[in-house]
């Protein structure tokens, strides 16, 4: 895993032993000191101007992030701009590199509080029954399916009997492009997808050992420009133009026993992610910085071709999850005997009304 590269104008807090195994999580401490731009959609206290949603004491929470991921921006934006703090939340953030289940069971089992993932990889593993909900939606777009200017494949129609590298298996962009093109006639067991490391990709298209690559930001984008490849589709191309990417995530007993931290927490992230929306150059800046392995600019790119406004909660999020649900069990990702309604009910919650 990559670990993170500290900002100069903050000092970071150095990591403390944690119960996971070694190499899983890296702490990086952050107190989140600086006054925040307030969001113009937050409600206030008239009498303090805090956010009706702040918690009248400070709250330690423990939330994970990927710095690999320009999908989690909201999470380093809401510690530097001071986000947290103004909803009394003294958030550690913690850069994991293990895999979903060990995500998942990390949140549940209260090794962290709350988390930031993307759907598509984590409703699987949520339907083995791990105590974490989802509060929010938290942006879209990021993933990218790429192929050779001279390539046969012009659409996701054309992947039927093709083999396409993706990162893994399990990897989000590979059930979100199998989707479009099980929706578009083509029988999810028609496509070969094979894995490799995701900065091997390009090398395995080059070979000719697959025909299109697929993966997130922001690797998919930098492959892109790097290689001169063609955009076939993205998880913005319709009909899911306006459907989530990453969600929070935050325990089952938290959002049971302390509902107004699952409350703070989820509109401390939802205000960052405005702020993000609105300040892309920034909040690139701020991504970039944790990154180490690209440039601000480019970056700013990225967030602007996502829909950083789009974070469906309550009934709406409840509805995309559905969505999500049955498309998964259409392409056998997903247990055919999984009711989608009822899964989403048991996954979701909402805690900002």
């Amino acid at each position: 895993m990559h670990y993170l590269k500290p900002i100069k104008r903050r000092s970071l807090l150095q990591a403390a032993g944690m119960a996971l195994p070694v190499g899983l999580l890296v702490r990086t401490g952050w107190a989140a000191t600086e006054q925040a731009i307030p969001d113009a959609g937050a409600h206030q206290h008239a009498s303090t101007g805090s956010p009706a949603f702040a918690l009248p004491e400070p709250k330690k929470l423990r939330v994970t992030w990927n710095a690999n991921s320009v999908c989690t921006v909201s999470v380093p934006a809401a510690a530097e701009r001071g986000i947290f703090k103004k909803y009394n939340l003294d958030v550690e953030l913690i850069n994991f590199g293990g895999s979903t289940d060990q995500l998942l069971e990390a949140i549940a089992t209260g090794k962290a509080d709350a988390g930031v993932g993307m759907t598509l990889r984590w409703l699987k593993p949520l339907e083995q029954g791990f105590d974490v909900r989802i509060t929010s939606g938290i942006h879209g777009g990021c993933m990218r399916l790429l192929a050779p200017k001279d390539s046969t494949i012009r659409s996701v129609a054309d992947l039927r009997g093709q083999t396409i590298g993706t990162s893994d298996l399990a990897a989000p962009d590979k059930n979100f492009f199998t989707i479009l093109a099980y929706q578009q006639g083509v029988p999810a067991d028609s496509i070969d997808w094979r894995a490799y490391p995701a900065d091997l990709l390009s090398v395995a298209l080059k070979k000719g050992e697959v025909k299109a690559i697929s993966l997130n930001d922001p690797l998919a984008w930098l492959i892109k420009e790097r290689e001169g490849l063609v955009e076939i589709a993205t998880n913005l191309t319709s009909p899911y133009q306006h459907s989530v990417c990453c969600i929070l995530g935050i325990r089952g007993s938290m959002v049971r026993d302390d509902r107004a931290a699952a409350r703070a927490l989820t509109a401390a992230l939802r205000e960052s992610q405005e702020w993000a929306a609105a300040h892309p150059a920034e909040a690139a800046a701020i991504y970039a910085a944790h990154s180490g392995k690209v440039k601000a600019e480019q970056v700013e790119t990225m967030l602007r071709s996502h829909t950083q406004h789009h974070m469906p909660s309550g009934q709406a999020l409840e509805q995309e999850i559905i969505t999500y649900a049955a498309a998964l069990r259409d392409i056998g990702v997903i247990r055919s005997r999984t009711d989608p309604e009822r899964f989403a009910k048991q996954i979701t919650a909402d805690v900002l009304s």
